[in-house]
């Protein structure tokens, strides 16, 4: 497990909450509706953090949860049990992903790729995990391309990555360098808050996948 972030999450669980998740969520509430309510078959969820994003969820869905800090998921556990379906919660790093290739047939992300620190390695996972022809969809925070808030944002950096993330990531292009197919990017905040859709490939005609493999 990537102890850095999971103790850095540990740290700001008691408090996140209150200042870092509260008056987020009320300005993004549509469009975390809008794109969480597209969740069908077996979802795979992450970052769950303290629980706010369940809110969002449509009812009567299967959803796996993780996050790497223990302390978030004390407090998301309560959220989880309100929740009308069915939530199951796991500590884990998305580095390395405890689950069979192909297990899932979505996989949603909540201001997650900001935060991990082998972004790549956990897209990469992500990768591994969803079925071939599913669905990632992604609520990212991400670097700009426009002067000067690209500049402020690496400048940024270096401070918010000690208690929270990156603030200048390309994630739609890790998105693609892990394999997946971008099928639309909606920018809800300049170029920098944004919901990525992406979709992992159907396999090509001819391909021979071996039962059992498993990639790391």
């Amino acid at each position: 497990m990537a102890r850095t972030d999971r103790d850095k999450w540990n740290r700001a669980a008691p408090t996140y909450d209150t200042i870092v998740s509260q008056a987020a969520e009320r300005r993004w509430t549509a469009y975390k509706r809008d794109l969480f309510g597209g969740m069908e078959g077996l979802v795979l969820f992450l970052s769950a953090g303290t629980g706010v994003d369940f809110q969002f969820f449509p009812s009567a869905r299967r959803i796996v949860s993780l996050d790497v800090s223990e302390r978030m998921l004390e407090r998301a556990a309560a959220r989880a049990q309100r929740y009308d379906g069915v939530i199951e919660l796991h500590q884990m790093d998305v580095g390395r992903l405890g689950f069979a290739d192909d297990s899932f047939d979505q996989i949603y992300t909540s201001c997650t790729f900001c935060s991990v620190s082998d972004p790549l390695r956990g897209l990469r996972e992500l990768y591994r995990v969803l079925r071939p022809g599913g669905s990632l969809r992604m609520f990212e925070h991400t670097g700009s391309r426009w002067f000067p808030f690209n500049l402020m944002l690496t400048v940024c950096t270096p401070l918010s990555r000690r208690f929270g993330p990156e603030m200048n990531r390309p994630t739609v292009d890790t998105v693609r360098e892990a394999g997946f197919v971008v099928q639309g990017v909606t920018h809800h905040y300049l170029d920098v808050l944004k919901s990525i859709e992406a979709r992992k490939p159907l396999p090509s005609s001819g391909t021979i996948r071996l039962s059992g493999s498993r990639r790391r």
